[in-house]
């Protein structure tokens, strides 16, 4: 591991020094986790690594599973699935829970069950979309757990496509949760934007033929600034339960709120938590986007060092209303063999506080970085064999 300290990012950042403590905050959930997506900052931990079962929040991961497919091309939004007569049977009535009242037979695109599914947390939607993906919901699930490994969900398993109660086949974390929310709006944006903002969807009709319109129970739409996602849950075995997103002024926050114990309560304590995350922290930018931070040296490359860039603007969170001495320091794992591309991540900006830890941003390769030929190749063999 090569550690970098850059003296004139360090003057930009030092300041007087002022205590940073963490704002406080109290909440009624039992699990509750909030990151700042901009600094990759965890803002807030309680008990965010305990298993717990997700309910509907389970269905994230069937959307973000959708998502996947729709982006490589395995998957149309207009593709149309079939409602089976006995997934019909099962997913109907009272006791069947969520429903985006689909009928025997009907034929629905993958959108209309998308939007059936983030916005009306249809379970029969779900198993729907998930019979028509991989034959059957056990199918199914069986890729969901391979995109949650992938993603490093190392706390979670699916056993449902929709996260009825399964006596504890499927559960998550709220640290899990938070990382498939980020996951799902960085991998996907335009997805995201199209389906989990929508504040209703309107599908189905009474026994009297009125179309049926149903709200989207996101606790934040309409009432915290930037809302726009992502899922709530509701079980017996559950309680209420909400992951949530918003976006202000640059920053984008992540919100895991569960086990409170009902409708009202979910609602008022997700605005409370969000709002303390916008309020009680604020960011501070310390790197334009493009700007070069540092250099770090090559393996059999054409060049011998590479530069490491900003790939956005980056900023630290810190508590609102204080100013506290900063440190920093660029790490990567070296000398980067070649090939190296331009815009690879291949480095980490490292900033500390004494009262906060550390935050973790990405930096990036200037430069493409081809391999050396073969006198090149043989002349760093030389060197190393006589520690040159």
């Amino acid at each position: 591991m090569k550690t970098l300290l850059t003296s004139a990012l360090l003057a930009s950042l030092v300041a007087a020094p002022v205590s940073a403590a963490v704002p406080p905050f109290q909440t009624d959930a039992p699990i509750a986790f909030m990151k700042d997506l901009s600094s990759d900052t965890v803002l807030y931990a309680k008990n965010p690594d305990e298993r717990m079962p997700p309910a509907s929040l389970a269905k994230m991961m069937t959307v973000y599973v959708a998502f996947d497919l729709i982006k490589s091309g395995d998957l149309k939004l207009d593709q149309k699935f079939t409602v089976r007569p006995e997934t019909w049977e099962r997913w109907h009535g009272p006791k069947a829970g969520s429903t985006m009242f689909l009928s025997p037979d009907q034929q629905v695109s993958v959108e209309n069950l998308l939007y059936g599914i983030v916005t009306l947390s249809g379970n029969d939607a779900c198993v729907v979309l998930a019979q028509g993906i991989s034959g059957t919901e056990a199918a199914f699930t069986q890729l969901m757990n391979q995109r949650a490994a992938e993603l490093g969900l190392t706390n979670s398993h699916f056993g449902t496509a929709n996260g009825w109660p399964d006596e504890g086949r499927t559960y998550v974390t709220a640290r899990d949760l938070a990382t498939l929310a980020a996951a799902t709006i960085n991998d996907f944006p335009k997805l995201y934007d199209k389906f989990y903002a929508e504040k209703s969807f309107t599908w189905g009709k009474t026994a009297s033929g009125k179309p049926i319109t149903q709200a989207n129970r996101d606790p934040l739409l309409g009432r915290v600034e930037g809302a726009d996602g992502l899922k709530t849950g509701h079980t017996e075995e559950a309680g209420y339960g909400f992951t949530g997103s918003a976006k202000q002024n640059g920053r984008r926050l992540v919100m895991v709120l569960a086990g409170l114990d009902t409708y009202n309560q979910r609602i008022r304590e997700s605005v409370n938590f969000m709002q303390w995350g916008f309020r009680a922290w604020k960011a501070k930018p310390i790197v334009k986007q493009g700007r070069k931070v540092a250099e770090a040296e090559v393996q059999l490359g054409d060049a011998g060092t590479v530069g490491l860039v900003a790939p956005r603007d980056l900023t630290v969170t810190l508590p609102a209303g204080t100013s506290p001495e900063l440190t920093a320091k660029v790490v990567y794992q070296g000398p980067i063999k070649a090939p190296i591309k331009k815009g690879q991540h291949i480095a980490d900006l490292v900033v500390e506080t004494p009262d906060l830890g550390a935050q973790r941003m990405p930096l990036v390769a200037a430069d493409d970085v081809g391999e050396a030929g073969f006198f090149g190749r043989a002349w760093a063999g030389f060197l190393a064999l006589f520690g040159g």
